[in-house]
């Protein structure tokens, strides 16, 4: 377009001013209109122009040198090329375009004249051409300019009516497809065009038409718009409410006070160590599930004192000794091996030092034993006991010695076997004073997020939970007790290294390593020894079920209860249920199946005593599980499938109390038919958690509140961790543990309820729907 102009000026038809006038005409519907551009050009138009008489004296010669014959009148040229330009700038004067706004899609738009609109540019001709031919190229290219505009426009429109929705409906009118002219277009319709821009139509219309993502104010980024994420569920109008009244605390049968009953626990091993000293005290099994050492009491005692004094005496100097009474020392004993745990555990009570049973680790990074090694080095442990074949079987060093075990602080190990302890002089007695509230032992327990913290259990406990163990199972002098528990903690320490110690019962402990070679292993100890109690778990009964067709020439006849550790578990019913159909004809009776609940914080919490022959069941209670996701307690009205069928753990234990508590919130009482966590008051529950204040308060200092808020009474509670509710009769039944509670949409599901469902479901039949 400059070499046009440039070329004009040579011709010498108009002058400077002129020049400068047309040519300012002609650009301005093409070029924005900023001074700084105009400025820009029209001094480089200057510097590059020559002077005008120049150009005059010049270009007629160079014209005739380019241009043969045929030599037009310079006026002439000059009117045609006026008459055009004139054209094309009152044909653009006269039409106007509207501009949309620029972000959103609305029928209200901005005026803007449409020669601010940038049409695509077109060439003039050459300079070497001639005067016609040239100023024929110079208005055939206006022309071509004016009907490339018109066809851009027109495309504008029609994207733009397209691209929009009903937004095309502008405010003179709705645009057609096509119009018949340029000036029809501008007439009936308002478009937007880009002002004073070179950038292409349909991008233009594309920022037009997106909208900017809206940026929220600086304090909404701090708001939690999870509730727009994801539904919050409503609860239904129609779910079941408690509807009941307040309970109130149960109380068990007043604890029995026997007049010959020993000061402590210690105190009832001196006695039968002393009188009866060849009475039998625990045998321990093989691998293959034979009786291979019997411990007596006598043995049991002389061990142990050997234990105490070596512990207090030949572990350093006189001066400086190794541990001192009220210490803590780990018990590293394998679950095959209950004799060595036994003279430990009494070696550490007559030494009065607090043994921490513990499970033997397994490899340098283990994962259970890394948190074993934070409740080690909570309780300030600095000794570990164990057995001379547990101690060679541990990962050792190239150099011989034990390793040091990832998170665990360091140890010394000291081996209790028999050889490499020290007899104590015939005056040193140990010192054995009345059960009191000091720590008699820490039982470790693993919380829900993994974590494991130690119960500590007073000497007044544990002797007043033998106490009440004994009333509640009537256990007498010389009975058998068939133990397949773990002996380290829980029922399995409690009855099978406790209260068998207090009533002078003989133990036959079967390891788990047993149970898996022989399932029956137990069943034939029941009937060897003609056992009198026998404690399992609902999976022992599956795994004797299981193997019962290898041995049937076995008598369960001298069972008068068949402890069911786990019976807390909603699903232990079904299993009960199939054993006793299964081994009712080798004997067994039914009112000796005695399921129980406990905990590690308050130990048993209710047990069902063993029955009269002859006497009605218990009955059980059949709930809808509609209502019991709701912590209501309805009997069901449903089909079987909607239904659990839960049997009772019997009453509350000897000289304890019993309330239920909701399970969030404060510990308020609930009512008569809601369900919630079974809190126990009594003298037989822990005391704390080792070295846990805080979480100590919030278990074992529990005081139940009314619906007004005020406490009921101002005896502590202990929670269990267990949910349930108190039926007919005082009857206790468990429907599930804190630990395993999931709340879904408002609603209470139990991780057992999974393994519930798991087992009442064959995979080959229909798979019906769980609680």
């Amino acid at each position: 377009m400059h070499n046009l102009f440039l070329f004009l000026a040579i011709l010498g038809d108009i002058t400077q001013k002129g020049y400068e006038k047309k040519r300012s005409k002609l650009l301005s519907p093409y070029i924005p209109q900023t001074q700084e551009t105009d400025s820009a050009v029209q001094k480089e138009h200057r510097n590059q122009t020559p002077a005008p008489s120049a150009a005059q004296t010049s270009a007629p010669s160079k014209y005739h040198r380019t241009r043969s014959g045929g030599a037009r009148d310079e006026r002439y040229r000059s009117d045609i090329h006026t008459e055009a330009v004139q054209a094309a700038l009152a044909k653009h004067k006269e039409q106007k375009m509207a501009l949309p706004m620029p972000t959103k899609r609305r029928s209200t738009f901005v005026q803007s004249p449409a020669d601010a609109c940038t049409p695509p540019d077109t060439s003039s001709a050459s300079e070497d051409e001639g005067s016609l031919r040239r100023q024929a190229a110079l208005s055939a290219a206006l022309q071509q300019s004016l009907q490339n505009a018109e066809s851009w426009i027109n495309r504008s429109i029609q994207g733009s009516s397209t691209s929009s929705s009903a937004s095309s409906t502008l405010s003179h009118g709705e645009v057609k497809g096509t119009s018949g002219s340029l000036a029809d277009v501008f007439a009936n319709t308002r478009i937007g065009v880009p002002v004073s821009s070179r950038v292409s139509t349909k991008i233009q219309q594309l920022l037009n038409t997106l909208k900017r993502p809206k940026r929220p104010p600086l304090k909404e980024f701090f708001v939690d718009d999870s509730e727009e994420i994801v539904e919050v569920p409503q609860p239904d109008p129609n779910q079941p409410k408690p509807e009941g009244r307040q309970m109130t605390p149960v109380k068990g049968e007043p604890l029995g006070v026997i007049c010959n009953w020993p000061p402590a626990l210690e105190s009832a091993l001196q006695r039968w160590g002393t009188t009866q000293a060849k009475c039998p005290c625990l045998t321990a099994l093989d691998v293959t599930g034979k009786p291979v050492y019997t411990l007596t009491y006598g043995k049991l005692w002389s061990r142990s004192l050997k234990l105490a004094y070596t512990l207090l005496n030949k572990l350093g100097t006189k001066n400086e000794p190794v541990l001192k009474p009220g210490d803590r020392v780990a018990l590293v004993y394998p679950n095959n091996d209950p004799v060595m745990f036994m003279v430990a555990f009494y070696g550490c009570l007559l030494a009065e030092v607090i043994p921490v049973p513990i499970e033997v680790p397994l490899t340098r990074k283990d994962a259970g034993g890394q948190q074993i090694g934070f409740l080690l080095g909570s309780c300030g442990i600095a000794l570990a006991l164990t057995s001379e074949v547990c101690l060679k079987g541990l990962p050792k060093t190239q150099n011989g010695e034990i390793v040091q075990f990832k998170g665990w602080p360091r140890l010394k190990w000291v081996v209790t076997d028999s050889k490499y302890l020290s007899k104590p002089p015939k005056d040193w007695q140990p010192h054995i004073s009345p059960a009191g509230t000091e720590p008699a032992y820490i039982e470790y327990k693993t919380s829900k997020e993994g974590s494991v913290m130690g119960v500590t259990v007073s000497r007044l406990a544990m002797l007043s939970h033998c106490q009440a163990l004994s009333q509640a199972c009537n256990y007498s002098e010389g009975e058998t007790v068939v133990n397949v528990l773990d002996f380290k903690k829980d029922a399995g320490l409690w009855h099978g290294m406790f209260a068998n110690v207090m009533n002078k019962m003989h133990t036959i402990s079967v390891p788990y390593s047993v149970m898996k070679t022989c399932p029956l292993s137990w069943v034939q100890r029941v009937h060897a020894h003609k056992a009198k109690v026998a404690l399992v778990k609902c999976r022992d009964l599956h795994w004797a079920m299981m193997a019962h067709r290898d041995q049937r020439d076995v008598s369960l006849s001298s069972l008068r209860m068949l402890i069911v550790t786990d019976g807390a578990n909603p699903w232990s019913v079904s299993s009960c249920d199939a054993f006793l159909s299964l081994f009712q004809s080798h004997g067994l009776k039914p009112e000796a199946i005695c399921p129980c609940a406990t905990s590690a914080e308050a130990m048993t919490v209710a047990i069902r005593r063993p029955g009269v022959p002859g006497a009605p069941l218990p009955g059980r209670a059949i709930l809808s599980m509609n209502g019991l996701s709701y912590g209501v307690i309805r009997v069901n009205t449903e089909d079987k499938n909607s239904a659990l069928t839960v049997q009772d753990v019997g009453h509350v234990m000897p000289g304890g109390m019993m309330c239920i508590v909701r399970p969030d919130g404060p510990p308020q009482l609930c009512k008569t038919d809601e369900i919630g966590e079974i809190c126990v008051s009594s003298r037989t529950g822990g005391m704390m958690y080792f070295g846990l204040a805080g979480v100590t308060k919030n278990t074992f200092e529990v005081i139940p509140v009314n619906s007004a808020g005020s406490p009921v009474g101002d005896v502590p509670f202990i929670r269990s961790g267990l949910l349930g509710f108190v039926g007919p009769g005082s009857l206790v039944f468990v429907v599930g543990k804190m630990d395993g509670l999931l709340m879904v949409s408002g609603r209470r599901h139990n991780a057992d309820d999974i393994v519930a469902t798991g087992l009442a479901v064959e995979s080959i039949k229909t798979v019906y729907r769980g609680r």
